[in-house]
């Protein structure tokens, strides 16, 4: 029989992680998550109202294992930074990883992510009526690369390849849609920071 026990929404969102990875996506309910929990499906409520917020913290799950670069960083190797830590998730959680691509960040812990995005990208220049567009743009990128890369469509192209392909096609992004007003000096900080950040 199910036992009463003290439980964590940080618990609940690992155990569904795992049964996602275990059994598929199809797997996850309120039922699965309680019975690996050893909880009855009623000590699930405080933290999660039904199947679909289990798959919205699903996706603050994933997220939460981006470290968030420090604020005083150039904006873009915080970004590149960001960016690379989703491919990493990606080849940890090559399923369950396919969330992101299919839900919005609504949970307040993945929102703290999405704001994270926002403030290099503010402190890039980016109009405040745009950066939400342009954080859309980024993050598609970046989840679909990552994903692909983790499902092996990529499997014929040796890392190094795949890391230039990705450097190339997120700086050109950022590019398009930053104003250039660093100077020479801070640039050249930002490439060899970027320079730093290991691949997957």
């Amino acid at each position: 029989m199910p036992r009463k026990a003290r439980i964590s929404r940080a618990q609940v969102l690992d155990a569904t992680l795992a049964i996602a990875e275990e059994r598929g996506l199809g797997a996850v309910s309120m039922r699965s998550v309680a019975r690996r929990l050893g909880v009855t499906p009623m000590a699930l409520y405080h933290y999660v109202r039904d199947k679909q917020d289990l798959l919205d913290g699903l996706v603050e799950r994933l997220l939460a294992e981006l470290p968030l670069p420090a604020p005083d960083l150039p904006w873009d190797v915080r970004l590149h930074a960001m960016a690379f830590s989703l491919r990493q998730a990606a080849v940890r959680h090559p399923d369950a990883f396919l969330m992101l691509l299919q839900r919005p960040a609504i949970t307040a812990g993945a929102r703290l992510v999405r704001d994270a995005v926002y403030a290099p990208l503010r402190q890039a220049g980016v109009s405040e009526e745009l950066i939400p567009r342009v954080e859309r743009l980024l993050s598609t990128f970046t989840i679909g690369f990552a994903a692909s890369e983790a499902a092996g469509r990529f499997a014929m192209h040796d890392p190094s390849v795949l890391d230039a392909d990705f450097e190339w096609g997120l700086t050109r992004l950022l590019a398009a849609f930053t104003v250039p007003s660093q100077s020479s000096e801070s640039r050249s900080s930002g490439k060899r920071q970027r320079a730093a950040v290991k691949r997957p």
